[in-house]
């Protein structure tokens, strides 16, 4: 049995459904290398499902991607995680998960900030990561679906998400 404690997280003024995300360039992890790359060059070749997630080694970070790797959403559209964690943590994840999901680092939190759904990590002054959120982008970075945790630990309703893509693609 796993031992931690459920935390309500505080109210959010998210990005929603209809709105249009909001652009950011940071580095793009893969498999092989990383380099600087936008949010706006990948919707421009299709639909996004951009994907906030907790720092690369916590048990829902390894949930959410084990979950995604394994529904195959990457054969329909780009899909894209977004977390603090440094690319060189995010080339050993991606190794560790098997995954073939490219990672955005975004070490500041500024585009959890941005999006509305950064965290302030209790017990750490100035710490801060993005609470987990899953955005369904089109090509013009319209959102076409939200989640965004209320609470820590918190996962999406995968299935909902599966049928937006479906919906979408």
């Amino acid at each position: 049995m796993v031992d931690f404690e459920v935390v309500e997280l505080p109210e959010t003024d998210h990005v929603d459904v209809g709105d249009t995300a909001p652009d950011f360039t940071r580095p793009l992890v893969d498999a092989e290398y990383w380099e600087d790359a936008s949010l706006s060059e990948l919707t421009a070749d299709g639909p996004v499902l951009l994907v906030f997630y907790t720092m690369d080694g916590a048990f829902p970070a390894t949930y959410v991607w084990n979950e995604i790797r394994d529904r195959n959403w990457g054969d329909t559209l780009t899909v894209v995680g977004l977390s603090i964690s440094s690319p060189y943590e995010h080339k050993t994840f991606i190794e560790e998960r098997e995954m073939s999901y490219s990672l955005f680092s975004d070490p500041q939190n500024g585009v959890a900030a941005e999006y509305g759904v950064e965290n302030d990590l209790d017990g750490m002054a100035g710490v801060a990561e993005a609470r987990p959120a899953v955005f369904l982008l089109d090509d013009d970075r319209t959102v076409e679906y939200a989640w965004v945790a209320s609470e820590w630990p918190d996962f999406p309703d995968y299935d909902e998400v599966e049928a937006a893509i479906d919906d979408l693609v």
